[in-house]
């Protein structure tokens, strides 16, 4: 390190070290809250964050595949489906269950197989789509969960249900969760870092899908773009060079020093000054991928070299983790398959199948995958029948969010096991049911959290994650 930068660095420690005010306890350094979050009582923030038990992880990755996979060409394929082609479901499955405008007016719901085949992979013996080439080959690394339930049946309340546990906007994302119960473990990158691929834009993506709601907006997820700025505004200004720029932090840090009263959106913005200047040097080379042997680009497959692409975004999550982000977010969008299903969907699962599998072997190799938490899918599943035209080669599937499969990895999760089951068609849970408030309950208990415990207190009330609702599910733990 130069002097200059060791003056820099002083010199922003000398800064903040100003700060030692109330802010200061709640707000600052690399603990965050994180102190608070082992037991003691704050009712001005809103509650107690009181660990439910050791924590099994430190940090997630989720793999969020934007606009609900299949399930029957991917982690529930039903086989036996084969000699029911075109046939009526039958009235006695969908149960006078809801459907989306965009096939309730159909005077028939014919059964569409999978025209792809399913194979039993690994040890363990689950049942994948033959797709899924590269999930396949880790099938003994994965707790798959094919029970899971959701109460949206529209992308937008249903993917804003996924990520803040409920289907109005406004409430805080699970990152900014635990960005705030738990705190960063790192002092050069954000708490929380989203990251959008795309093997076609459909459905579109809100910033309030990472954003922080009513909690301090210091809480929010971090957009980090595959162009030449990674993080918009990061950069000095022409004519502003390090060393003005920290001496400017230090300026607004002493007039801010010279208030008396507390505004945490203030605080914040000064937090941030201060994250950015750090972040100027730490995101260049988080993003600077040419030290990475080429093994291991080879194993997150050809795409990794073009930025934006989810497999260049998989392995900036395992550069991230290797540099304790707590909360890593990729979204990858184009799932959403109403029509021309077989076509679209092999698209999504070449872009994604082998960087997913490429991610949890890098972790485990690494020694990072024992307390990471790496979790894949989507906001619900598709309709066993076609929505349109059927034919052996091409069909679609609408919106089904009565069951659909997820698969977890690593922190703690059981490894090679299939977790709940659904009928002969896919389309109803017929043994353990798992809600999205039980999958966030369970989560943050790996993550030592008790969801009942971490709240908010906003308009007179105390919010959390999992709102009233939410049960441990002990039967994914390993």
């Amino acid at each position: 390190m130069s002097s200059d930068e060791q003056d820099l660095r002083r010199s922003a420690a000398l800064g903040a070290a100003l700060r030692t005010n109330r802010r200061t306890f709640l707000g600052g350094g690399a603990a965050g809250l994180g102190a608070l979050a082992l037991g003691s009582l704050s009712p001005a923030l809103g509650g107690a964050k009181a660990p439910a038990a050791k924590a099994k992880a430190k940090r997630v990755i989720s793999l969020f595949q934007s606009g609900a996979p299949s399930q029957f060409e991917t982690l529930d394929p039903k086989p036996g489906l084969v000699d029911q082609f075109g046939q009526e479901l039958p009235e006695s499955v969908r149960k006078g269950q809801r459907l989306t405008t965009m096939t309730s007016g159909q005077s028939s719901f014919p059964i569409a197989p999978s025209k792809f085949g399913a194979t039993r992979r690994g040890e363990s013996g689950a049942l994948m789509g033959d797709l899924l080439t590269h999930t396949g080959a880790i099938a003994d690394k994965l707790c798959i969960v094919r029970s899971m339930v959701t109460e949206a049946i529209n992308h937008d309340p249903a993917m804003t249900f996924a990520q803040t546990g409920s289907q109005l906007a406004g409430r805080p994302s699970m990152g900014a969760w635990l960005s705030y119960g738990l705190g960063s473990m790192n002092e050069d990158l954000p708490t929380f870092v989203v990251m959008v691929s795309s093997s076609a834009t459909k459905q579109p993506l809100y910033a309030r899908l990472w954003g922080s709601g009513f909690l301090p907006t210091r809480h929010q997820g971090v957009k980090l773009r595959s162009g030449e700025d990674p993080v918009l505004y990061l950069a000095n200004a022409p004519g502003i060079d390090r060393a003005r720029r920290r001496a400017m932090l230090d300026d607004l840090e002493r007039l801010n020093g010279l208030r008396e009263d507390e505004d945490p959106e203030r605080d914040t913005r000064v937090e941030q000054y201060e994250l950015a200047f750090r972040m100027q040097a730490a995101v260049p080379d988080l993003t600077d991928i040419s030290d990475e042997p080429e093994a291991v680009l080879e194993r997150y497959g050809p795409d990794v070299r073009r930025p934006g692409s989810f497999a260049r975004n998989c392995l900036l999550a395992r550069r991230m983790a290797e540099r304790d982000v707590r909360f890593v977010q990729l979204f990858h969008m184009g799932w959403d398959h109403h029509g021309n299903l077989p076509k679209d969907l092999t698209k999504c699962v070449k872009d994604t199948d082998q960087p997913s599998a490429a991610l949890v072997q890098d972790l485990e190799e690494r020694g990072l995958l024992d307390d990471t938490i790496v979790v894949w899918g989507g906001e619900f599943g598709r309709t066993v029948y076609s929505q349109g035209e059927l034919t052996k080669e091409n069909y679609g599937r609408d919106h089904h969010p009565r069951c659909f499969p997820i698969w977890l990895a690593g922190g703690g999760f059981a490894p090679g096991v299939t977790h709940g089951e659904t009928c002969d068609h896919a389309y109803n849970v017929v043994r353990d049911p798992v809600s999205t408030h039980d999958l966030h309950a369970t989560l943050l208990h790996q993550l030592g959290l008790d969801h009942e415990r971490l709240t908010y207190r906003f308009q007179g009330r105390d919010f959390r994650l999992t709102d009233v609702h939410g049960e441990l599910v002990r039967g994914i733990l390993a």
